[in-house]
């Protein structure tokens, strides 16, 4: 891998190709994770989502970001961004395609208004590099079964967050 990956846009890649990472990454039978059901009926959200390319200018990797909200106790919707899925070529895994991926989206959000960012993932890893925390997420829910050790939330301010609440697709 070069010391820096090639990241593009990910609406600048084909659909199928995206798909065939993914599949790659994680099994065609990913569509039944809670992930999915989080983020059903939303489209990614192309100013936060990116394909890392190496030098061949072959898809290696990609990372989507959603609209998502999380449906606090009282009925209100808070918006976040769920970040993830991650994906990258089995082979290539641990190159660093993927921190960069996670780099690339974090970094392109607004700074002038971050929304919360969630995830399910890895809290070690995630929160080393990124600071992503499970310590805000004990009382929130999801349509499906998960870790809850693993729904992790990145935020400026966590005093904003809701204590309580499921996390679904943000229907505006």
């Amino acid at each position: 891998m070069p010391s820096q990956p090639t990241l593009i846009p990910l609406d600048n890649v084909d659909p199928a190709l995206v798909e065939a990472v993914l599949d790659t990454a994680f099994e065609p039978e990913r569509h039944t994770r809670t992930a999915y059901k989080v983020r059903e009926g939303m489209d990614w959200l192309p100013g936060l989502s990116f394909a890392a390319m190496d030098e061949a200018e072959h898809l290696v990797g990609t990372i989507q970001c959603w609209p998502v909200a999380l449906t606090d106790t009282s009925g209100r919707r808070h918006p976040m961004i769920m970040v993830g899925p991650v994906a990258v070529l089995p082979d290539l895994q641990g190159l660093g395609y993927g921190k960069a991926l996670v780099t690339a989206a974090l970094a392109a959000l607004d700074p002038r208004a971050p929304l919360p960012q969630v995830m399910i993932g890895d809290p070690e890893y995630y929160g080393r590099f990124w600071g992503f925390t499970n310590a805000h997420t004990g009382g929130w829910t999801l349509p499906g079964p998960f870790e809850q050790r693993r729904l992790l939330v990145r935020c400026d301010n966590p005093a904003v967050l809701p204590v309580q609440g499921t996390l679904g697709p943000w229907l505006g």
